[in-house]
């Protein structure tokens, strides 16, 4: 495994406006993971696929939705292949050759057709991720066709194939950062999806933002210089008066943005306990509402 960072000196400078839907998370791409992952990559539609099956049928469902550095993180596939292993199917986009929907679950009759099959579009739609080799002063323009609140085809799409084909009963949404927003997003228009999981992602460009319609979790870090605690402490006071559905907000203390999926447990050990906390919320909330 090894480890890089991207420029982070240029978050201080934009920490009031990060990670909402105009600018989620210029940051640190932290501990990249040499994972092989679980899955396997398929077409479907306009947009690709990476899916883990759960070991047993099911017919609940995982939308993970990715950071700015989008599905090739190794990461994002290890949260992916933990969700499949806790008894959910997961699909994170992939632009390499992939396998079709047909070939992937054309298994024998009454075996994998009952289990629910989750999907994490490419809700870059083909355009390339973020990198951290790529110079943050033009992140604004990259973000251009990339808005975490403009992903509706995409998700209609997803929700239908789900429901109509693979027999999801019990849909859910992680999201990370970028995903964060757009988790927050879903929870205010889909009220089909029966839990979100929003990690560092907020909102705040929409008047009924407070207004969920779906069960949510949010997970903040204390130190993180792309979401300030005043926005988290605004976020809350503002779900406490409006929001007419189960939610959480939680604080981690000493953590920074990026810690759920961007911080290898095995080589931050101050960090870890935290690290594992929250992966082990994140399994409970959905757990309790689907």
């Amino acid at each position: 495994m090894s480890k890089y960072f991207a420029l982070s000196c240029f978050v201080a400078q934009m920490s009031q406006q990060m990670a909402n839907e105009a600018k989620p998370c210029p940051c640190d791409i932290g501990d990249r993971m040499e994972y092989g992952a679980l899955g396997q990559e398929v077409q479907m539609e306009h947009f690709k696929a990476y899916v883990v099956k759960p070991s047993t049928a099911s017919d609940k469902a995982i939308v993970v939705i990715q950071d700015i550095f989008g599905w090739q993180l190794p990461n994002t596939r290890y949260m992916a292949d933990m969700l499949a292993a806790n008894g959910y199917i997961r699909a994170l986009t992939s632009p390499h050759t992939p396998t079709t929907f047909s070939q992937l679950f054309s298994q024998s009759p009454g075996s994998e057709q009952q289990t629910a099959r989750a999907i994490c579009p490419d809700f870059f739609v083909g355009k390339e991720p973020w990198s951290p080799t790529k110079d943050w002063s033009n992140f604004q323009e990259w973000l251009q066709d990339k808005k975490p609140t403009a992903i509706n085809k995409e998700v209609d799409a997803v929700l239908k194939f789900l429901k109509n084909q693979c027999g999801a009963k019990h849909i859910g949404v992680v999201g990370f950062c970028w995903g964060g927003v757009a988790t927050h997003y879903l929870a205010l228009l889909y009220p089909e999806i029966k839990a979100g999981v929003s990690v560092y992602g907020i909102v705040r460009e929409r008047e009924d933002r407070y207004e969920l319609k779906s069960p949510t979790l949010f997970v903040f870090a204390e130190n993180d210089s792309v979401i300030p605690l005043d926005q988290v402490s605004a976020l809350e006071a503002n779900l406490k008066e409006k929001c007419k559905v189960d939610y959480q907000v939680k604080i981690f203390p000493g953590q920074t943005h990026g810690f759920v999926h961007r911080k290898r447990e095995d080589i931050n050990p101050a960090d870890k306990p935290y690290i594992q906390e929250a992966r082990k919320d994140l399994l409970n909330w959905l757990n309790t509402y689907m």
